[in-house]
């Protein structure tokens, strides 16, 4: 047993010697915490309060705080007057938020590198961008601090991926910024991401948001990520970041100090690929300089997201909903709930493949059968052309619609604010009706039955009344700032952009496509014409001078034969109409032929009215071009009364090609009522300047004008003192314009209106500025001709089968009677 024990000691002799632990603060080897349970003599100290005490309490309890190992140092009595909580703090413990104003023990900054000389330093900042492998390419991450979320900007998505566009997941309605600036994310790519090291590589599984407009040229590593996967930065002597806890492996940072950017070939190349498919269709002024055509370029492919594609959902319009309410309540009456039309075989299939495209493109959704359906709507397959189109008959729908009163602009108005124009650019928003979305409960009074289902509109469809209100209402709301700048035109779905300089015309088209891809609203290239002098729009030829007849509309006119019944002469004297400003004394020439429209008139063509059709015909190939109104230069107002209607000119004189030359800026004309075709000569003529200080007070409020007359009697009424029961209010509505107007008496055989433009009549070539390319027709080659005899009998035969025939006997006699 004594050997065991000898053993034994020797063998712990030999065994090294245990460390003592003691306290790194006060140095008691019976701490073995963490941190020092001693309350500290200095640092911040709390009070708590101040306690009046007797010296034998004093005594007893500071003797009962004492113990053996308690080291206590001599305070001066006069320096403890109070009991102090003290709130310890070590160097190796985090600033609060709350504590970053208290200064306390300020010390400099120790500096691990040379410092460079004064106002010299901003060269050796270095960023934090590294290498990384995405499906074996390499790419570059910037870790980013600053950063909330994970980023890339799609043209570098694009160029170390291509084709990933297809395979993003979608998003939500989030909004997102950097540095005050909206951020439009297109999907989320679900990817990895790997961390190359010899020691061994991490991979790390990353959701980084695509963006279309991000200013960095590459992947930002944001938040995000850094606190799911612990990334800590070290930037003491080496930089290097560390991901996970362990932090065993160490990755380098690239040495740059600018700013990268994708590779301009790559660029160049995207580039060059959307000017060849996509700008194909649109018309860019061919007489603009190369600077300024590149400069055009460069703001549709940098905001080339607000076009069409064609191999893209339709979409919805953000931030606007639709909505429609009926007069009625429920229940609905059975006019509402109708079935579905028949459709023949070949209706059928259009109506098939019409749905489809509609559901592909987000405008459709079939109505599940658990659904409740009060109202349907039939559906209409209309053809021209072989082309089919689906309609739906919404007329009953249309009946208990609540009105909507929103204000769509006159064309005349609108077309006039291009006057001083240099340049002129024309954009049209491709289904823009579909894309305005319907709210819920307005989705389920647009439900139209078929064959093959109910499906609901999820867009707002054509057909519905007051539809162009509500899409009117839409794009005022987007664009409320560059409407009342006065350089922006919308009338419905056509949008106008007009500038006197090419930066400013440049920066308002830059405005209204970043407009369009915030709203997720889609252009057609195929009908825009960018940086014009002239443009075609609304059926007119506009420029900063002067308004036209688009010849081609009437040219599709000038080729139909003679209306053959009311419908086709309405619809001639509707197309007339719209040009009725261009045209003198348009009332007089269609008196005829607005006579044969009355319910009461029997449709008969006679030779009055078929003079009358070929003069208002000739009248619109020959109008002559109007001038824009310039509201500083005076205008010239000419009269002309009749039995048979009234009429106005209004003219101006204006500088054209350094000579003054005066021109119609506005035809007006109506026709006589039959209570007033009683009225003499001068009571006529002082109807017709009435009528068109009403008519033309757009152009003269404000403006000084002549009134150009053949009779004296103009100027009674602004001196009636007992005028006639029909006249009294005649006086009040010229005073409004007796301080700008001044009235000029003509002789009759002087008072013509002055025509400074010649009249003209362009054919469709391409000297014609409204040239359109006609299509080649086929032609046919003839194979063979054949030549027949026509025997005598066969002609005996057709005449005995009239005389056969009681319809054909009966025209024939009376046809002899006459």
């Amino acid at each position: 047993m004594e050997s065991k024990m000898v053993s034994k000691t020797s063998r712990e002799d030999k065994s090294p010697a245990r460390p003592v632990l003691k306290c790194h603060k006060c140095g008691r080897t019976s701490n073995l915490a963490n941190t020092c349970t001693k309350k500290a003599k200095i640092n911040e100290v709390q009070v708590i309060e101040e306690v009046q005490f007797t010296e034998e309490k004093e005594e007893s309890d500071l003797d009962s705080e004492i113990s053996e190992d308690t080291q206590v140092e001599d305070y001066s009595i006069e320096n403890i007057t109070a009991f102090f909580e003290v709130k310890e703090v070590h160097t190796h413990m985090t600033q609060y938020i709350e504590d970053c104003h208290n200064l306390i023990n300020i010390q400099d900054a120790k500096m691990c590198k040379t410092k460079p000389a004064r106002g010299k330093g901003y060269p050796d900042g270095a960023s934090f961008i590294t290498s990384i492998l995405m499906n074996d390419i390499e790419a570059k991450v910037n870790l980013d601090t600053g950063e909330f979320y994970t980023c890339v900007v799609k043209d570098y998505l694009e160029a170390i991926l291509p084709g990933c566009k297809s395979h993003l997941l979608p998003i939500g309605g989030v909004q997102f910024s950097s540095a005050s600036n909206n951020m439009y994310p297109l999907g989320i790519l679900d990817t990895n991401m790997v961390f190359s090291h010899p020691a061994g590589s991490v991979r790390m599984k990353t959701e980084i948001l695509v963006m279309d407009n991000c200013k960095s040229q590459h992947i930002i590593l944001g938040n995000d990520h850094w606190n799911i996967y612990g990334i800590d930065i070290n930037k003491h002597k080496d930089r290097y970041f560390t991901i996970g806890e362990k932090k065993r492996q160490k990755f380098a940072f690239s040495n740059m100090q600018k700013k990268i950017s994708v590779i301009s070939s790559v660029k160049d190349s995207y580039k060059e690929e959307f000017v060849a498919d996509q700008l194909d269709g649109a018309q860019i002024n061919s007489s603009l300089s190369p600077k300024t055509r590149h400069d055009v370029i460069d703001v549709l492919y940098t905001y080339r997201n607000a076009f069409a594609s064609d191999n893209e959902p339709l979409g919805t319009i953000k931030w606007h909903g639709v909505d429609i309410t009926l007069n009625i309540d429920r229940q609905y009456p059975p006019v509402l709930r109708q079935p579905d039309y028949p459709a023949s075989p070949r209706a059928r299939e259009a109506l098939e493949k019409h749905i489809k495209e509609l559901i592909q493109l987000g405008v459709l959704r079939k109505v599940g059968h658990n659904e409740e359906v009060e109202v349907t709507k039939p559906v209409i397959i209309a053809w021209h052309n072989d082309k089919s189109k689906k309609v739906g008959d919404f007329r009953a729908l249309n009946t208990y619609t609540a009105p909507d009163s929103y204000p769509i602009p006159r064309i005349q108005e609108t077309l006039t604010q291009l006057y001083k124009s240099k340049y002129i650019t024309s954009m049209d928003t491709l289904k823009g009706f579909h894309k305005n979305i319907l709210k819920r409960k307005t989705g389920k009074l647009l439900r139209s039955i078929t064959h093959c289902g109910i499906y609901e509109y999820l867009g707002m469809p054509f057909g519905i009344k007051y539809a162009l209100s509500h899409y009117q209402r839409m794009m005022n709301a987007i664009f409320p700032t560059e409407l009342s700048e006065g350089w922006l035109i919308i009338f419905i779905d056509g949008i106008i952009i007009c500038s006197d300089s090419w930066s400013l015309h440049l920066e308002s088209l830059a405005r209204v496509l970043d407009k369009h891809t915030g709203v997720n609203m889609n252009i057609l290239l195929k009908k825009c014409d960018f940086g014009f002098e002239e443009i075609k729009a609304l059926g007119h030829i506009v420029s900063a001078l002067s308004l036209g007849i688009n010849k081609n509309k009437v040219a599709a006119v000038l080729l139909q034969a003679i209306p053959q019944n009311k419908k086709e002469m309405m619809s001639f004297i509707g197309f007339s109409s719209y040009y009725r400003q261009y045209l003198k004394d348009y009332a007089s020439l269609a008196k005829s032929v607005y006579r044969i429209c009355y319910q009461q008139t029997v449709f008969e063509m006679t030779q009055e009215r078929i003079e009358a059709y070929k003069k208002i015909r000739k009248a619109l190939t020959e109008a002559p071009l109007i001038l824009m109104p310039y509201w500083n230069i005076p205008f010239k107002l000419y009269l002309d009364a009749c039995g048979e209607g009234l009429g106005a000119a209004l003219h101006q004189v204006q500088i054209i090609d350094e000579k003054p030359t005066e021109g119609p800026v506005c035809y007006i004309s109506r026709q006589i009522k039959p209570n007033k075709a009683r009225y003499g000569v001068s009571q006529m003529e002082c109807l017709c300047l009435v009528w068109a200080l009403e008519r033309l007070h757009y152009y003269l409020d404000g403006s000084a004008f002549e009134v150009i007359t053949d009779f004296n009697s103009v100027k009674s009424p602004l001196n009636m003192k007992t005028p006639k029961r029909h006249m009294l209010r005649w006086p009040i509505a010229i005073q409004e314009y007796r301080g700008n107007m001044t009235i000029v008496h003509k002789a009759g055989n002087i008072h013509k209106n002055a025509d400074g433009l010649s009249r003209w009549e362009l054919a469709n070539t391409p000297v014609n500025p409204a040239y359109v390319p006609l299509k080649a027709e086929p032609q046919i080659t003839i194979t063979g001709i054949n030549i027949t005899n026509i025997w005598t009998e066969f002609l005996e035969e057709v005449r005995e089968s009239y005389y056969q025939d009681k319809n054909c006997h009966i025209s024939t006699f009376l046809l002899d009677k006459d």
